[in-house]
This record gives structure tokens, C-alpha cells and sequence, in this order.
């Protein structure tokens, strides 16, 4: 198997495009085309499923791209003499709101490197770290398998937050704010309330709880102790676990390493 052959079918899988691949190759578009197609004919599968408007990979495609990410990230860590690659990192917004913070101002004080941080719920971050969008995430899904391995981090309290005193029995007679739909509202309350505002951000839910308009339930590490809101225990509720994945590397990519190693030592310190 010819590695310019794995090369080109990688970028055109990570940029969806025959044309970026091409760019970034600095070869014709044709050529990308070409060295896919043997590449398929050396493996006797599809793995590409053209069409003028979008690449679309094949099941046979999505497998093969997670594990030549991987190798390709070997690869350059065997031959690269100066490693410059950026860290791609996953996580949900209520971590990166407060607890990642002081996490990259630690790891700037000690490493010049460029970092990409995307937001996003738990499925997209799984999927987004199999399909090799991410180097890590922070989530709070404990995934074990071959292709992943999960460090726990720490306990996240849950709270009930509101502006006002809540009667917990009637929950279901206030305003809910909610991330989504697997929020903790509909875990704590046996009826669901007839008034809902879904939003994708915890400032948001967080400014409008103080500003009466509903309450929610949020971490406990992204409210300020100087917030002049009211706050109940939810110990109820199953706890929340947070965990950093990775793909279950033999050796660790030193790029990634370097923030594995700033989270690590934060939590020691901590």
C-alpha cells in the first residue's frame, strides 16, 4: 500500500473535498482522484462515494480513515523533526466556561503551541474524536474501547439555581432553562414543565436565571461565589463524572501529551 495513496485518501476525508486535498498536496485534483481509486483497487473495497456536490465516506472508509489518522500522527512523530501540529480539542461549554480556563494558562506558561477548542455535546465529541476532528475531549461519557481510552478527572456537583426560593415539589410550575434534551430538569422532575427555553450556552442560561426569567440546574464550577442567585442540592441526581478521552494510543502523540501532562498535574495540584 503506497503511502501517498493513504495520504491523499486522509486530507480528501478531512476536508470533504478532492480540491483541498489537491491544494494541500500541491498535485492536480486528478491525481488525488487517481491514488484513491488504486488505493481502493489495492484493498478490493469503496471507500469514496463521489458525487459532484460532496464526498461521502463508505462504512469500509470511515473505518480505515480513524485508524491511517492515526498512523499518519505516528508517522510524523517518527519523522518530523520539528513537531508544529496544533492540538484539536473537544469539550462542553459548562467546562470550558470556568474549569479549562486556568488549564491553558498553565499550559502557556510552559509550551508555545497552537490550540483549536470546539464546543459541542457529548455524541458530536465522541464522534468527533472517532472520526478524528479531535485529538482529546473533556466529556462527561466514561468511553472504553479499542479505539478510545478515558481518564476520569473529577466529580462535577450538580446545583438547582434560581433567582428566587423554588418549591421542589412543583418544579414542573416554573420556567425551565435548558441545554438540551437530556437535560437534568427532566431527570429531576417527575412532570415536565408546559414553559421550556432551550439554549445552547451556559452564559446564556445562566443570565437568564438571573434575571428571573427560569431555573436550571448547572454545574456548580461555573457560577461565581459572588452571585446573587439562590442555590439547592440536586444529590438526587446521579453524580456527573468528567472524563478526558483520547484514541487509545501505544505511545501518545507528544503534542497531545503536553496537555495531557498540564491537565494531569493541575489535578494534582488542585
Amino acid at each position: 500500500m503506497d503511502y501517498r495513496y493513504v495520504k491523499a485518501f486522509i486530507l480528501t476525508a478531512r476536508n470533504s473535498s478532492f480540491s483541498k486535498a489537491a491544494e494541500e498536496l500541491k498535485i492536480a485534483q486528478s491525481a488525488v482522484s487517481r491514488q484513491i481509486k488504486l488505493l481502493e483497487e489495492s484493498v478490493g473495497e469503496e471507500l469514496i462515494i463521489r458525487s459532484s456536490k460532496k464526498v461521502l465516506l463508505t462504512q469500509k472508509g470511515k473505518e480505515l480513515y480513524i485508524a491511517a489518522q492515526h498512523f499518519d500522527q505516528l508517522s510524523s512523530d517518527i519523522f518530523e523533526k520539528e513537531d508544529n501540529r496544533e492540538i484539536r480539542v473537544g469539550i462542553l461549554q459548562g467546562l470550558l466556561k470556568n474549569w479549562f480556563n486556568p488549564i491553558l494558562l498553565k499550559f502557556y506558561k510552559k509550551y508555545n503551541r497552537n490550540i483549536t477548542i470546539e464546543v459541542g455535546g457529548q455524541h458530536d465529541l465522541r464522534k468527533g474524536l472517532e472520526n478524528g476532528l479531535y485529538d482529546l475531549i473533556f466529556t462527561t461519557e466514561n468511553i472504553q474501547s479499542d479505539l478510545i481510552s478515558s481518564l476520569k478527572l473529577f466529580d462535577e456537583k450538580l446545583i438547582l439555581v434560581s433567582k428566587e426560593e423554588v418549591n421542589r415539589k412543583k418544579l414542573s410550575d416554573y420556567r425551565w432553562i435548558v441545554y438540551s434534551n437530556e437535560d437534568n430538569l427532566f431527570k429531576l422532575s417527575k412532570k415536565t414543565s408546559s414553559q421550556i427555553i432551550k439554549v445552547e450556552s451556559i452564559s446564556t442560561i445562566e443570565n437568564l436565571v438571573r434575571n428571573n426569567v427560569g431555573i436550571a440546574i448547572l454545574p456548580e464550577h461555573v457560577l461565581k461565589k459572588s452571585e446573587n442567585l439562590v442555590v439547592q442540592d440536586v444529590s438526587q441526581l446521579d453524580k456527573s463524572e468528567i472524563y478526558m478521552a483520547t484514541l487509545s494510543y501505544k505511545t501518545m502523540p507528544a503534542h497531545i501529551n503536553e496537555l495531557v501532562d498540564v491537565v494531569k498535574k493541575s489535578l494534582q495540584s488542585s
